[in-house]
């Protein structure tokens, strides 16, 4: 939800052998329900042959642009490199006449079988993944886009079931949740998934205690605030 409206978000994926991947069906599944578009390259584009003028509306028509694709050599897969070449021209990304773009936002969703911790100096990649990305940041800066952190997903074959879980939490707030990591940002979002997803298919009861959860939730920020405020009047005492 982004100034009471909500937020549509861009998913580019580029994935050459996507039908083989558990990372890329986990986080289709985990997809929400509504605004997000799932847009996989090779599927619309077998041949490589791109069409401009329709990938140009899709930019257009979204709030929120990621690219998610497998680590290949330190970049994206091939095509999605293409896409940029065709897709972000002169007088439509950037230029004198062309900043079409130009406050939209846009993050990079990388996956990689290598464990987070190689990416570092003085480990086995050296190079931290934010490090490997500038091109990416650049690219958001030449169009006047704001650059989100990204967000990378190691090694999924190898995490645990509640890792898992995790994930899927991380991965949606990054698809839908405003960009603002403050508590109450969090907290909003995360009343909002109760409200829908969460109660998807649940039992009465369960239901109740979903309410129970949230009511426990707005008491708890009420309890905070009030607490703010008591600081902000001792400081200027």
């Amino acid at each position: 939800m982004k100034d009471g409206v909500a937020m549509r978000t861009l998913l580019i994926i580029s994935h050459p052998s996507i039908a083989d991947s558990h990372t890329q069906r986990f986080l289709w599944e985990s997809l929400p329900e509504e605004g997000v578009s799932w847009h996989h390259l090779e599927k619309e584009y077998p041949s490589n042959q791109i069409d401009i003028q329709k990938e140009q509306t899709l930019l257009l028509e979204h709030d929120r642009i990621l690219f998610q694709f497998p680590l290949y050599w330190y970049s994206s897969p091939p095509l999605l490199k293409q896409w940029q070449d065709e897709v972000l021209t002169e007088g439509f990304a950037y230029g004198k006449t062309g900043n079409l773009l130009t406050g939209k936002e846009f993050g990079l969703i990388v996956t990689t079988g290598v464990h987070e911790r190689a990416y570092q100096a003085g480990r086995e990649e050296k190079f931290t993944i934010p490090e490997l990305m500038r091109p990416f940041e650049a690219v958001a800066n030449k169009c006047g886009m704001i650059y989100l952190p990204v967000l990378l997903l190691a090694r999924f074959d190898y995490l645990s079931e509640s890792e898992k879980k995790a994930l899927l939490i991380r991965y949606r707030q990054y698809l839908t949740n405003q960009n603002d990591d403050s508590l109450v940002a969090r907290e909003q979002w995360f009343k909002q998934e109760l409200r829908t997803y969460g109660k998807k298919d649940f039992s009465e009861e369960d239901q109740q205690l979903i309410e129970l959860l949230i009511e426990q939730m707005e008491e708890n920020r009420e309890q905070l605030d009030d607490l703010l405020f008591t600081l902000q009047e001792l400081e200027e005492l």
